[in-house]
């Protein structure tokens, strides 16, 4: 039980981050979902220093990495809001938008968590 409650705190605290997030007023004219890749991004990169960390350092309370990679990373990051953005753009007529956008948001998430680890390591 303790484990759930840890994963919702750290679900809350990520949900509201990405909500605050949400509220800069960056936007882009042909529709590029900016402050989702953004979002994606970072939470790539942070759940990339959690697991290196968790790797590297046995000592670190596996409960507070449940935390921080399920709940605050989960509760962050927005693939059903990447989902749903690359699908308006293509609805939209903005295909090579929502390609830029997908491929983007993969590399460089994927990239993020590679970095994230080499930092560590």
């Amino acid at each position: 039980m303790l484990e759930c409650l840890l994963v919702g705190i750290g679900g809350f605290l990520g949900s509201v981050l990405r909500y605050l997030i949400g509220l800069l007023p960056i936007e882009q004219d042909n529709g590029f979902p900016v402050k989702t890749l953004f979002i994606n991004i970072c939470g790539a990169f942070i759940i990339g220093i959690i697991v290196a960390m968790a790797t590297k350092n046995k000592s670190l309370n596996p409960n507070f990495i449940l935390m921080l990679k399920v709940g605050v990373c989960g509760g962050f990051t927005t693939f059903s809001t990447f989902a749903y953005e690359t699908a308006e753009l293509i609805h939209n007529g903005n295909v090579m938008v929502a390609v830029s956008y997908a491929v983007l948001s993969v590399v460089l998430g994927v990239f993020a968590i590679y970095y994230a680890q080499m930092i560590i390591n």
